[in-house]
């Protein structure tokens, strides 16, 4: 009886001795050391001359497990980070963010992990997030950044079933922008390693799938037009289009991205800043186009309109040319809107990824599977043809998204954040 009941005690043994040895553990800033043996044999040991069932599959180890939970081979995991907080609300993404640099790094949960970010993903919407426009109810401070990628360095009990110290994973949750982030496990994607290819798919790529999936109605033979096309979420919409075998046209902003657009099997690039758009359109398509994959918003708003065949169906993705305004808005002819839809039986879809999480743990599976396959392109922008160079550090995110706003990048923007020269990881 004894016996039973000192093998039911066992587990809230070692979770509570767990709890309190991390405190001690993170704010001793020196690394982390395994606790000396205990003195008597550990009460949770399987016992090798007793029959194991399947819930006992995997007995829960002594107190030196504990170092499992908070350290990678003997790497220290600091006492304090950097991370980007949204201190205002505002479009002005360089007045509504501050950098801090003395935060503490965060605890993992049960079940969490604690991951040391190597790359960061920056999005049109990071603008829109500091400026509060997705929920009213948002109360600054609060952290910024909606993905990252990086290697598994703490973990709760329960988030060790499926992970491990060191594993890549990749993840999108708020509070990315940071050196470490806690990620809930259920969340978290494995990846077979950190690279900043895995992170251009985390939203750009399940963005593009998952809405023309959806909305887009594809065929084979159907014309579809592209805005932004060689941004981080246009070049997946080109690319799968064309696997659909549809006829492409994108819209980009110089001769290097339509030379890019071209790699990706883009029909016919349109480069905005030397040729007339709906000219061009009205020109090579009198009959107009099927779908229309729409990011820009404003005057290419009313152009893909203009352009939409009968049946047409344009998808908004997002309107980038007014999310630094106040209004989050560029003028449109929405005046006109119905009129014109109605004329040709066509439509206008909206898409937002937070809506369709039924459907993206299915869509990243294939988007991973074609690239692995080398079926799809993942092009990424680290800034190294900016002017002050690559986007190394958090420090660098503030350029990168004047960058993106300005219309340099070609494919996804991401962010390295280096590593300390004392890390093992």
């Amino acid at each position: 009886m004894r016996a039973a009941a000192a093998a039911a005690a066992a587990p809230a043994a070692i979770v509570k001795s767990r709890a309190s040895l991390w405190p001690r553990c993170w704010d001793s800033g020196l690394p982390l050391q395994p606790p000396p043996p205990p003195h008597r044999r550990p009460i949770c040991h399987a016992n090798p001359r007793l029959p194991t069932t399947s819930s006992s599959a995997r007995p829960i180890v002594d107190m030196s497990y504990a170092r499992h939970f908070l350290d990678f081979q003997g790497s220290s995991i600091p006492k304090s980070m950097q991370k980007l907080v949204v201190t205002q609300l505002s479009p002005n993404f360089r007045e509504a963010v501050t950098l801090l640099r003395d935060c503490p790094v965060p605890l993992p949960g049960d079940g969490d992990l604690l991951v040391r970010n190597r790359f960061v993903g920056v999005n049109a919407s990071d603008i829109n997030y500091s400026a509060g426009r997705y929920s009213t109810s948002v109360k600054i401070p609060f952290d910024a950044g909606f993905e990252g990628i990086g290697e598994v360095v703490a973990l709760g009990l329960t988030a060790s079933a499926k992970f491990t110290i060191g594993q890549a994973v990749a993840y999108m949750t708020p509070g990315s922008f940071a050196e470490y982030t806690v990620v809930p496990a259920k969340i978290a994607m494995p990846v077979p390693s950190v690279k900043p290819e895995y992170l251009t798919l985390l939203i750009s790529g399940t963005t593009a799938y998952i809405s023309l999936k959806e909305l887009g109605e594809l065929s084979e033979g159907k014309k579809v037009l592209v805005t932004a096309a060689a941004g981080g979420t246009g070049q997946f919409a080109v690319q799968l289009a064309k696997k659909a075998k549809c006829h492409v046209i994108g819209t980009c902003s110089s001769a290097e991205k339509s030379g890019f657009l071209k790699s990706l099997g883009c029909d016919l690039p349109i480069n905005y800043k030397t040729e007339n758009v709906g000219a061009v359109l009205k020109r090579e398509y009198p009959e107009g186009v099927d779908v229309v994959y729409e990011s820009v918003g404003g005057e290419m708003f009313d152009l893909a309109v203009n352009a939409l065949a009968i049946k047409g169906r344009l998808i908004i993705i997002g309107f980038i040319s007014g999310y630094q305004n106040p209004t989050g808005l560029s003028p449109v002819k929405a005046g006109s809107l119905p009129g014109k839809l109605l004329k040709k039986s066509a439509s206008v879809h909206g898409f937002f990824l937070n809506h369709y999480f039924s459907e993206y743990q299915k869509a990243m599976d294939h988007l991973l599977k074609m690239y692995e396959s080398q079926k799809l392109v993942c092009e990424v922008d680290l800034g190294d043809s900016s002017p002050e160079g690559k986007f190394t550090g958090l420090e660098s995110v503030f350029r990168a998204v004047d960058y993106m706003y300005m219309r340099k990048n070609t494919g996804k923007i991401v962010v390295e954040l280096p590593h300390s020269v004392n890390s093992k990881l």
